[in-house]
């Protein structure tokens, strides 16, 4: 089966080639990134316009605040709304990683208040404390959204761990191998199988329990193009992750210039790691 997992064409073309910005991928993966930016305005808008009403705020950066002009109702509500088409914009981008990290900052903006809200007068003078308000309250919002980005160009290297789990051995991999599988998880090679091979779906929806589940979904899945396609998947992902690399403007020092180029030989390597 190792034999099956030899660079496709895609990828050997993508390791091969002197790879351009002017990917036809990085528009749409910028395009995702941007839409993260977006989410994070609403809520920090939503927020704001929550405590201007918690702490009965007159103005907000020098202009009248919105529960002064239309009330308090009007300016849950609008931040309610906020709340509800980030929500849904979130939910559009279908990575369900980015929904998780974007929720905490929900949950987390709430946690700050009430810590805020109920600190006893210990609590007020302490660091720590405040620190952990602070995160909940502002950091949050800016540390998950970076880390959101960051998550949209990192499908390739999930997806190169899961076909080594498929066709790598146990001794090479440090672990056991066809773990996914023996693990009730359908991952990107099956899935990508299963669209051939119809005898593999009620396989993954029993989760491959069954004696001889593991066995014959292997057998599906190397007759199929699963991890063909599955190959292309990370090498679409680690070419449009070095692309947006390269799009970031000129480093002013050498040493900027190294980090970029190792940033972009990690992309390469995602796709030769054989553990």
């Amino acid at each position: 089966m190792a034999s099956a997992l030899s660079p496709s064409a895609p990828a050997q073309e993508y390791l091969q080639a002197d790879l351009r910005p002017a990917d036809v991928h990085a528009p749409e993966l910028r395009r995702r990134q941007q839409r993260i930016a977006e989410i994070a305005e609403l809520i920090h808008v939503a927020s704001l316009l929550h405590d201007d009403v918690i702490d009965d705020a007159q103005t907000r950066r020098g202009v009248t605040s919105l529960n002064n002009v239309m009330g308090n109702k009007t300016a849950i509500l609008a931040g309610d709304f906020l709340l509800a088409r980030a929500s849904v914009s979130l939910a559009a981008l279908r990575n369900s990683e980015t929904v998780v990290l974007m929720s905490q900052v929900l949950e987390h903006l709430v946690s700050g208040e009430i810590m805020q809200m109920t600190a006893s007068s210990e609590q007020l003078l302490d660091l720590e404390h405040y620190l952990a308000k602070t995160y909940c309250k502002t950091a949050s919002l800016m540390a998950n959204s970076a880390r959101s980005i960051a998550v949209l160009a990192g499908v390739g290297p999930e997806v190169v761990d899961d076909l080594l789990d498929l066709t790598s051995s146990s001794s090479v991999l440090g672990k056991p191998a066809l773990n996914d599988l023996r693990s009730g998880l359908a991952t990107a090679p099956v899935l990508y199988a299963a669209q051939e091979e119809p005898q593999l779906r009620p396989l993954i929806l029993r989760r491959f329990k069954h004696d001889g589940d593991v066995a014959l979904a292997v057998s599906l899945i190397e007759r199929s193009r699963g991890l063909q396609r599955a190959e292309e998947l990370a090498a679409h992902h680690a070419k449009a992750a070095a692309d947006m690399i390269r799009c970031l403007p000129a480093a002013q020092s050498d040493h900027a210039e190294i980090a970029r180029e190792a940033l972009i030989q990690i992309t390469h390597k995602v796709l030769t790691r054989k553990k």
